[in-house]
């Protein structure tokens, strides 16, 4: 499937590629990433194959993802082909206790520097970056309409927050006539698999698509890494550092890349195509964030949608890596449902039924 067949995005108008690129590699000012000129011919490349849909945020690489992006955007005369994507909530500057969280105040300085660094009028999907803890949902589901009516965004989505926060702010939305959220961006992998406990079904019940980043779990899924060798790439530099996004490198995951190897090798694709696939394939999933600080990375991935993976090679990569359910999602499964209805068989419908409506070519799941 090539880059420009596009899903729409939740239950919005706005069609997105299935492949996304994503620009946190845009800079090297982390320890890792990708130079300008490198981050230009990743970007070249991605436009070329057809894709049209670009993550960045203000904190990435300090503000430099934002300022290279919108320099290659200018300079293509591509901004009306593409879907900008950015987000806020973290502070940039010093003792500014109004410089970061989700308030009013940090939303509208945050959307005006993220327009000012990546040179354009408007951002085509602007998302709170994660759940502050703080400002009150009405808060920022209320400042987002303001700004999809002044017209400098044009569509809003949440990451890494909470389900119930999420359905919260897609209830209000809909009861107070707000600019619905149209995208959910969240960790999702053969590793990091929470999202399916509850955001999954989430998304494909109130129309939200889910954009996944980290597909490759930073790099673990790619074959790069082995369980005999130091660490080196984005997992060395982000090693111990406290953010547990990337914190990959333990027993259970390895085990989970051993089984990855031995289905690519079955299938006849690289480590790292067979783990996009799969996780292209999943409920809820509108669109995957392929990030690469090399054009070669990039190429490789693209091809990610380019085959079908058959059903019993990614049901042995789904049983690799599952885990044991926590309270309560274990109150869910067949052999507890069968206690409810007393034995009786009462799942005869086909998957999907119990949802009321279809929306075509959303990538939301929706049947």
């Amino acid at each position: 499937m090539s880059l420009d067949t596009y899903y729409t995005l939740g239950r919005s108008g706005l069609r997105v590629s299935r492949l996304s690129l994503g620009a946190m590699t845009f800079g090297t000012e982390w320890g890792w990433g990708s130079d300008k000129g490198n981050a230009r011919r990743i970007f070249d490349l991605y436009v070329e194959r057809g894709g049209n849909f670009v993550d960045t945020a203000d904190v990435y690489t300090n503000g430099t993802s934002e300022t290279w992006l919108g320099e290659f955007v200018a300079e293509s005369h591509l901004r009306d082909r593409l879907v900008i994507a950015s987000k806020y909530t973290f502070n940039l500057g010093d003792r500014n206790a109004n410089g970061g969280g989700n308030g009013r105040k940090n939303l509208l300085r945050a959307v005006e520097g993220s327009l000012k660094r990546l040179n354009t009028d408007y951002l085509d999907l602007f998302y709170v970056h994660a759940w502050d803890q703080l400002t009150p949902v009405e808060e920022v589901m209320r400042t987002m309409d303001d700004l999809v009516r002044s017209g400098k965004v044009r569509h809003v989505g949440l990451s890494d927050v909470p389900a119930w926060y999420a359905a919260r702010a897609q209830t209000l939305a809909e009861w107070r006539g707000y600019e619905p959220v149209s995208a959910l961006q969240l960790q999702y992998s053969l590793v990091e698999r929470h999202l399916e406990h509850e955001h999954a079904r989430l998304a494909t019940e109130l129309g939200m698509g889910i954009t996944v980043w980290s597909p490759l779990a930073s790099g673990l899924l790619s074959g790069r890494y082995r369980r005999d060798a130091a660490p080196d790439g984005r997992l060395g530099a982000m090693k111990d550092n406290g953010n547990p996004a990337f914190q990959h490198l333990n027993e259970r995951n390895w085990r989970i890349v051993e089984e990855l190897e031995r289905v690519s090798a079955e299938v006849g694709r690289p480590m790292a195509q067979v783990a996009l696939n799969w996780v292209a394939g999943r409920p809820g999933v509108a669109s995957v964030i392929l990030g690469a600080s090399r054009p070669e990375q990039l190429v490789d991935n693209l091809g990610a949608l380019d085959f079908e993976l058959p059903s019993v090679l990614a049901e042995r990569l789904t049983q690799a890596s599952e885990s044991p359910l926590p309270f309560p999602y274990y109150f869910f499964t067949n052999a507890m449902q069968g206690m409810m209805y007393g034995g009786a068989t009462v799942g005869d419908k086909p998957d999907g039924y119990y949802r009321p409506i279809r929306v075509y070519g959303s990538g939301s799941g929706v049947e």
